[in-house]
């Protein structure tokens, strides 16, 4: 059985008689009855069902249809993957945390859209439950996300590990006003791990339920912050480069608080194309150890 057996069965099956596959396949209807033969053949069934409309599939052939069907898209997949490696094309779908766009990703885009000029590069941020939905659901080919990651369908790699902080305004006189109430916090929508992990940490100091108010933008946040109507936690360099950055105060937490972990996540079942491992060479070639601070201002 070969490949152009399985191309000459589907194209007979979808265009229902083997004078419309023959003009589809540019070929002349002896070699189609005649490969469609052997395949029947070799298997030992008939495929089609011949009438004075065309045929059509017989129980077996509706039978064997999805087999053909996976096999030819498995043969494309694999040329896709072992083909171009000098030079990817196709497209790749990236998602990414709003921080990790923002702090990590400008100079790995830059590099990948230099080297790989071919491939049509997207990419979309989210939060990170939204960006894992969107791998698992075939949206997105891979996507940086807060750590950790368990999911059975996904293959989870740490990408970068980031400084978390308090972030209030400079006008906070110590870490403990940060706490006292009544408290706010200004985060992300629901389904951002920063958010999660600040609310926590609001528990752990006995403010069980500060009131929430939620932005849309990094910069909205800590516009907000710099102007004393709460708190946020955020990767310490984000804060930094920040244009209110000297309006804001950072506090740094215990390790186990401060460190968060961004994971590359991508579908287990994927094959990798040169697209994608061109651009998880550069991610690691960018990805550098980080230092954390002791607690304290």
């Amino acid at each position: 059985m070969e490949i152009t057996d399985l191309n000459f069965f589907l194209a007979v099956a979808e265009s229902g008689g083997i004078s419309r596959a023959s003009t589809k396949l540019h070929t002349v209807q002896s070699n189609i009855s005649t490969r469609i033969r052997a395949l029947e053949e070799e298997l030992g069934v008939e495929l089609f069902r011949r009438h004075a409309r065309g045929v059509s599939l017989t129980n077996a052939g509706q039978a064997f249809l999805p087999f053909a069907e996976r096999a030819t898209a498995l043969m494309r997949e694999a040329a896709h993957v072992v083909g171009n490696e000098a030079d990817p094309t196709g497209t790749l779908a990236i998602g990414s945390m709003e921080t990790t766009a923002g702090l990590r990703l400008p100079d790995i885009l830059a590099s990948y859209t230099s080297e790989c000029p071919h491939v049509d590069l997207t990419l979309r941020t989210g939060t990170s439950a939204d960006l894992i939905d969107m791998v698992i659901e075939h949206h997105l080919d891979g996507a940086f996300v807060c750590g950790p990651v368990d999911h059975p369908d996904l293959v989870a790699e740490l990408a970068f590990v980031e400084e978390l902080a308090l972030v209030t305004t400079q006008r906070t006189a110590d870490v403990r006003e940060a706490f006292a109430e009544p408290q706010r916090i200004l985060v992300l929508r629901s389904g951002c791990a920063y958010r999660a992990r600040l609310e926590q940490i609001f528990a752990d100091n006995d403010v069980a339920h500060p009131q929430i108010l939620e932005f849309g933008s990094l910069e909205g946040i800590l516009g907000c912050v710099a102007a004393g109507m709460g708190s946020t936690l955020l990767p310490v360099p984000v804060v930094a480069s920040s244009p209110a950055a000297s309006r804001l105060r950072m506090y740094h937490l215990p390790p186990d608080q401060a460190r968060a972990e961004t994971m590359f996540v991508r579908r287990a079942d994927s094959s990798e194309s040169p697209a994608m491992s061109n651009f998880r060479r550069l991610t690691q070639l960018a990805s550098t150890p980080v230092s954390l601070r002791s607690v304290g201002q």
